[in-house]
Formats: C-alpha cells, structure tokens, sequence
C-alpha cells in the first residue's frame, strides 16, 4: 500500500508538471492573439562538427545546481544513462547502453582519466562545481573523441569565461548527517589574462539511520520464547569522509589568435568504507579506509584562424591511492589483514587539427599519446615460510591514438561524415576503427532532423585485467563489435512564449570476446573472454520551456532508455544459466525528470528518478540477494536571491529523498533516506555595480 502510495504521488506529481505545461502555451497564445502562433524556424548552420553525433548536453544549471552535487548526481537526475552509486562519497560508475563502467571513456579538457589499473572512473571524486561544460557521446559517436568507448564517453572540461576585474565567491552548506560543503572561488578578468581559483572541501560522519533488511531480530516473551520478528533499525557505521579539491587555471589570449591555458587540479580525499548491512561486528573493531591522492594537469595551445585552427596540450596525472583493512584482535593490539598501495602516473600530448575549406567541407585530424606507469602492491601478504606474496604488478604501457574525419554538406539539409581511427596499446594494434555518419533536415517546420551512424570499436583490457597478480591473463583479446545507432530529433516553440524539444534514438550493439573474471581451481579470480553480448534499446529525451506571463517561467526535461543487454554467448558448463539474460547490475529501465519554476528571485526545483529492478547474479534469479527492486526518487529544492549593495547573497533549500524511500544501488550497500541541506551563497561586489543577472552559484 505503501509504494503504491509512493507510486501515485510520483505520478501525480509527473502529471501535473506535464499538465501545466500545455495549458500555459495555450493560454498565452489564446489570451494575446487571436491568431493560430506561428512555429519557430531555424535558419541557422549546424555545426558540422556533430554531424550524425547522438549527444547529451548539460547545462549550466545542472553543472552548478549545488555545491554538493558530484557529476554522479548530474548524471543521475539529467540523463538516462545508469548511475551505480555505493552511497555518497563512495565508489560512484556510469555504464551506457547496457554495457559496464569500464566501457565508458572519461575525458577532462581532452585528457583521458580513466584510471588505467580498473579501465573506469569514479565520478563521486568530481565536483560538478569544477566542470563548466560537460557531455554525453552516445555509442558510436564517442568515436569521434577517443576509442575503446563501447558505451560511449562523458566529455568534461573548463572555460576561460570570467567576468572582468576582481570577483570572489563563497558557499557554505549544512546538511543532515552533520555533513559540512563549503566553496570558493577567485577569478581575475582582463582583455589578455583569465585567472580563476576554485577550492571545494566537504566532510561528514555520514551516520544515517536504515531499516537493515538482511537482519531480524527475534521478540520474546516472559517465558524465552520467540513470539516474533523484526528488522533492526540501524546507522551507516564507519561510512565518513573528508574531501577537498582544488583547482588552478589561468588562461592568456593573445587577441591574435592564440590562446594559452593551465588547468591544474588536486584531489585530497580520506574515506572510511560503510559496514556492509551483512556485517556483525562492533565497527569500532575495524578500520576499512581507503585515501587517495590526485593531481591532474594540462597545458594547452590553441591557434585559430579564419578557416583552419590547430591545437596542441600535454598533461600528467599522478594518483596515490591506499587501503587499508584493519581488526582490533586485543585492546590496543590491531592485525593487519591488507595493506594495500598504488602509484598510477600518466604522461599525455595530443595534436589536433581542423580545416574548413568551404561551407561544404570540414577536416578533422588529431593524435593522442598516453604513457602510463603503474606500481601497485599489497605489502602485507606473508606466507607460510616467511616470504612475502607477490600480489600486484609493476608496469608500464603506452596507449597511441590517431583519427583523421572527412565531413561534407552537399546541400543545407544534407551532411555526411566518415572517421577513421587507429589504436595501439603497447605493442598491440587495434584493427582500423571506421566510423560513418549521416544526417538530414527533414523539415524546418519544427526542424525536424534523421541521424543514423554505423562505427566498430576495440576495447584493450585494463592493466589489471593483463598482469594483476595472482590472476592476471596477458592472452586476453580485445573486446570489440560494432555498434548502430539511428534516431530523429525536433525543436519548435515561439520566442519568448514556449519552446518544445525532443529526439528518440534506436541503438544496436554486438560485444565480442566480453572480459569477465571468473574463480579458479587455485582459489582465485582470473579475467576471461568468454561473453558474447547484444545490446539494444531506445533512448528517448524531451524538454519545454514555457514563459506562461512575464516573469515567470517553466522548465521541464526528461529521459527515458530501454536497455536489454544478453549475454548471447554459449554456455560455460551445463550448470551454466547465464546465457540469454539480462547482464547482471544493468536495469532494462530507467528515467529521469527535472522540473524548474522561476519567478523573479525564486526557483523552485523538482528531480526525479527511476531505475528498474537489476539482477546481481548472471542467472536473473529472484532470490533474496539475487535481485534489487526498482526504485523511485525524488529532490526539490527552494531558492531565493537577494541582492544588497554590498554583496549579493543567495538562500538555499534542499530536500533529497522526499518521500524517504528505501532502496539499494549495490547489494548490502544502505542508503539515506530523507535528508536536508541548505546554503547560504556570498558575492561580494567589490565596491562596483553589478549590471549584470548575478551568476547562479548553486
């Protein structure tokens, strides 16, 4: 009764939004003209950069919505793209389209950072507060980037764009949990010169309070008879953190065409990892933390002219990354069960070219070189006799890659595209990645435009998949397959009254040779090729914006994918049940909703998300650990503005989990239920009038 409760409440609140939406167009255009409005029509060029490209863009509200966000809660709440979060400031991945984390290639400003040990990355170490543009490459058009994204590739980067002369920024968050978020940033404009400093630092205990499911607690009588059951209410044990992040960039242009720019990030992060709810033990007994040491930089050169612009960047990334797994065995007396320490450093450069000969022709060339040097060790392995265990590797691996594109525009309406990629890792070759792209304005009426693309893709295992000790297999063959992607998009509205947006793609993927780590005889893990997989769906996406009178408006965006993702391959023995079922951790459903009312200085926000129910064992058996249930979730948040002559200030509140659902994105990993935050925002104005709308710090 109660989740149909919850059910109907989702519904409604879904409904009314969408409900609101129409009748305030039609009001608007009723209530002024006695005419039929007109449609919007778009005259101007496409960029032929993203020809055929199926893509998500975020904006930036979504980027800056609050200082606590990460890009794994953007990513949850703005698209339909699978979010598999162990809670907040824990391991945080995103897979597409069925596939897993370690098939979705991340760049920063152009620089891979996938960790080079996993092949993925961990978007709860990202603060949406240090990303000014972010987007999403959809299958076959993360060719156009990078190689190896079989899912696709979230593009990250920063902008140059300060305002002028001296500003300053500062937030500070309070939230349930006795969680702390504070930001800063100091930015210096000039004609020449774009200097910005950003620091974020959060902290919490992190101690919620769940119904643990896994556990029940008996109830007796006088007699020590068991006359019932119950399951314990218990708190997130040993789950705190403390993060800080810091990020320097200073850009120089020339005004002649040239443009110079550093970024250079740090990354401070200390986090206990939560008991799991399977767990017995007195937390104070053990120690389970894992502290990591980040820095990432790039410098970049970018020279432009009038038809052509060529650019050049070389970066470098050094992680230190410990876990350590402790037990109290006596009062003051703690056995270390691992030790474990890795050192990842990464030497990139990249050229890049592009030249614009005509309106109907456009050339793209660009080479990529990442040098990686892995050492990683558990110094705490000792056998039997005395000797130390080798568990780990010390490696090195360089990682070349090449693409050369060809677009061409015959006609206005009209584009075609054709890549070409060339891979290496190590002294392996990927066979050449061909990529072909198409696209056609159907009708301008409503701008109504056909993509369909076709691309094949190589994914070289990771360094732990080659040479992990024990269990490393260096005769590991590439995953690869191809990928088909076709889909419409439309755009319509009337200035200042509405505007309507929507596209629905259809998508196909064939995944062979799929690495996967099975037990062995000697009583460890090992990776394997052994999975075919066909992946296929539909990713739909809509968005209205309407201003139903003056100085109101409504913004609504949603999503929606249907992914089945089947392990096609044969079976590994005849106990084997794998075959011909979902992948296990990838929901066949998901969705997502944003909603925003602003009127004057207030904004209300309303999110919502919905992943379907996921299999955590390859069998899809429903049994108590084999499955999770779907689940819904909702956030809002209140926003007000107020401006004074010395500084500008901003108020925020924030509820997430409205209606204190409970759910699970990982098996035994609880999450919070309903939680608060709010935000006090300072702009000082630095003695000058501000003519400008103050920027959305939130």
């Amino acid at each position: 009764m109660r989740k149909d409760f919850r059910m109907a409440v989702h519904g409604a609140c879904l409904a009314v939004c969408f409900v609101m939406a129409v009748p305030m167009a039609v009001a608007q255009s009723t209530g002024k003209r006695a005419h039929s409005l007109g449609e919007v029509v778009v005259t101007a060029k496409r960029p032929m950069k993203e020809i055929g490209v199926q893509k998500t863009t975020f904006d930036s509200l979504a980027l800056k919505e609050n200082v606590a966000l990460s890009m794994a809660d953007v990513l949850t709440f703005n698209s339909s793209v699978f979010v598999k979060s162990y809670g907040r400031a824990t391991l945080s991945t995103v897979a597409f389209r069925g596939t897993s984390p370690s098939h979705t290639q991340v760049t920063w400003n152009g620089m891979r950072i996938n960790n080079p040990m996993l092949g993925m990355t961990d978007f709860s170490t990202i603060p949406s507060y240090f990303i000014d543009q972010a987007s999403l490459l959809h299958g076959t058009s993360s060719v156009n980037e990078s190689g190896g994204g079989l899912g696709g590739l979230v593009k990250l980067g920063t902008l140059p764009d300060v305002p002028e002369g001296i500003n300053a920024q500062y937030v500070q968050g309070v939230g349930s949990f006795k969680t702390f978020d504070e930001f800063a940033r100091f930015t210096y404009g000039s004609d020449h010169w774009q200097l910005s400093t950003r620091a974020v630092y959060s902290s919490s205990p992190n101690e919620y309070k769940y119904v643990n499911r896994d556990k029940k607690e008996n109830i007796y009588d006088s007699d020590h008879n068991i006359i019932g059951q119950y399951h314990p209410t218990e708190r997130n044990r040993s789950g705190s953190f403390k993060d800080l992040h810091v990020l320097q960039e200073v850009y120089y242009n020339t005004l002649a065409g040239d443009r110079f720019g550093l970024n250079a990030w740090y990354i401070d992060s200390n986090r206990e990892l939560p008991l799991l709810t399977t767990d017995y033990g007195n937390e104070r007994d053990f120690e389970n933390r894992q502290r990591e040491h980040t820095f990432r930089g790039v410098l970049s050169w970018d020279h432009t002219r009038s038809n052509w612009r060529t650019g050049l960047k070389g970066g470098y990334i050094h992680t230190w990354m410990a876990y350590d797994y402790r037990k109290e065995v006596a009062e003051g007396n703690w056995a270390t069960m691992t030790r474990s320490r890795s050192n990842a450093n990464t030497v990139y450069g990249q050229l890049e070219g592009e030249y614009n000969p005509s309106r109907k022709w456009f050339f793209t060339a660009n080479v990529s070189a990442h040098q990686h040097f892995v050492r990683s060790e558990d110094k705490n392995i000792i056998l039997q006799d005395g000797d130390k265990a080798i568990v780990g590797y010390d490696k090195g691996r360089i990682e070349l890659s090449g693409s050369v594109s060809a677009k061409w525009q015959p006609v206005d309406r009209l584009g075609l595209s054709v890549i070409l990629r060339e891979d290496m890792y190590g002294t392996k070759w990927a066979p050449l990645i061909p990529a072909f792209f198409i696209d056609g304005l159907v009708s301008r009426t409503g701008n109504i435009m056909l993509r369909a693309s076709v691309s094949r893709n190589y994914r070289f295992p990771t360094l732990n998949d080659l040479y992990f000790l024990p269990g490393g297999n260096p005769d590991l063959k590439n995953e690869h397959g191809f990928s088909y992607d076709a889909g419409m998009s439309f755009e319509t509205g009337e200035k200042d009254v509405y505007s309507i947006s929507g596209s629905a793609t259809w998508f196909d993927s064939y995944i062979d040779d799929w690495i996967i780590w099975l037990p062995t005889t000697k009583g460890f893990f090992s990776p394997r090729n052994v999975k075919k997989v066909h992946a296929y769906g539909v990713e739909l996406k809509g968005g209205v914006t309407i201003q139903p009178i003056k100085e109101w408006y409504l913004d609504l965006n949603g999503s929606y994918s249907w992914t089945p993702s089947v392990n096609d391959g044969e079976k590994m023995s005849p106990a084997d049940q794998s075959v011909g079922k979902q992948l296990p951790y990838v929901p066949k459903h998901s969705a997502s909703l944003t909603g925003r009312l602003s009127w004057r200085t207030w904004s209300f926000l309303y999110k919502w998300v919905y992943y379907s129910e996921r299999f955590t064992m390859s069998s899809n058996d429903y049994t108590l650990t084999g499955h999770l249930p779907k689940y819904f979730m909702s956030n809002i948040s209140l926003e007000k503005g107020l401006n004074f002559k010395p500084m500008d200030i901003q108020l925020k509140l924030a509820v997430n989990n409205l209606f204190n659902e409970e759910y699970l994105s990982v098996l035994s990993r609880p999450m919070p239920g309903i939680n608060f935050e709010f935000f006090i925002g300072i702009t000082p104005r630095f003695g000058k009038a501000r003519k400008d709308v103050p920027e959305e710090i939130f």
